[in-house]
């Protein structure tokens, strides 16, 4: 079993979602149900979005403290230009997705920290965000309130986004080409330059990957609320972290699993449910929600540890 989980690391994060899913089925039996699914998971979409926005940069061993503030200045420009003027609306998100991909190359080449960097940088996207959205406001396109509330059948559309987002990402991350050469840049980028690879644009296609899923984000987030804030999405920085590192994720190696960062998000998501079910204080849930996350990790350096030490007795 040790060995198991140690080669198919989506398996712990699989076992802690079903774990906790059925401790709320138990707590509250009327959501298991089609309604009862969705609404425990609908807020699930965007924070998966994000997540995989986090495991592009952390493919690339950099980490990006600046995610729930983009997240929050593309949820504004979605519930203003994009709903009032589109075409602008497109051209400014479409920019947006540039401007990572070029701050990425700017971290490489001058060989900055990117913790640095991204952590100066949510300071302008927030600034941005202020600027074009003052105070709470704004309105979700109708074509993007319709996708991300429609009811698909028998399986809620939060269910089917992830499945969908998970797949994307893992054929796009996992089974391409260029997935598995942006890999190797987080786990060894001199042996990727030796190979002939642009390191640099290889860092800016990661860091615009991520900037295009943070633009989905903001989106995503817009159709459920149906309004924008400068401060919308600011925790999604820390989630993000969590849901990359829940899911199998590691802050070195280039080692992630899009899927197990998407069940990750999932598992947080339905982690505030949990314990809104507890009727814990919303002062002492994100601590509760932390605690989860030690205890998950600790569960995966437990069997990572022991199937090291059997595998190295007889030597």
């Amino acid at each position: 079993m040790r060995r198991l989980f140690s080669k198919y690391r989506i398996l712990l994060p699989v076992l802690s979602l079903a774990l906790l899913l059925a401790a709320t089925f138990y707590m509250q039996p009327r959501t298991m149900s089609y309604f009862g699914v969705n609404l425990l998971f609908n807020l699930a979409v965007p924070i998966a979005l994000a997540t995989i926005a986090q495991m592009c940069i952390m493919m690339v061993e950099d980490i990006d403290l600046s995610v729930g503030a983009f997240v929050s200045l593309a949820a504004c420009v979605t519930a203003t230009l994009l709903n009032d003027q589109p075409a602008l609306g497109v051209a400014v998100l479409a920019g947006l997705v540039a401007a990572y991909a070029v701050m990425g190359a700017v971290i490489h080449r001058l060989e900055l920290p990117a913790i640095v960097v991204t952590l100066g940088m949510s300071f302008v996207w927030g600034g941005l965000a202020l600027f074009i959205l003052p105070t709470p406001g704004g309105a979700s396109p109708g074509w993007l309130r319709g996708l991300m509330t429609s009811t698909p059948p028998m399986v809620p559309m939060a269910v089917v986004a992830s499945v969908v987002i998970a797949t994307v990402a893992h054929l796009l991350i996992i089974r391409s080409g260029i997935g598995t050469v942006l890999r190797g840049v987080g786990g060894n980028a001199r042996s990727v330059a030796r190979a002939g690879w642009p390191v640099i644009r290889l860092k800016a296609l990661a860091y615009g990957l991520a900037g295009l899923f943070g633009v989905l984000a903001g989106m995503a987030l817009v159709g459920l609320t149906t309004s924008a804030d400068a401060n919308i999405a600011l925790r999604y920085t820390l989630l993000s972290i969590a849901g990359v590192i829940l899911g199998g994720g590691e802050f070195t190696g280039g080692k992630i699993s899009p899927v197990g960062a998407v069940i990750g998000a999932l598992t947080l998501t339905l982690a505030a449910s949990f314990l809104s079910f507890l009727r814990l204080s919303p002062d002492w849930q994100i601590g509760a929600q932390g605690a989860i996350l030690i205890l998950v990790l600790m569960a995966r350096l437990l069997f990572t540890r022991r199937n090291a030490r059997d595998g190295s007795g007889g030597i």
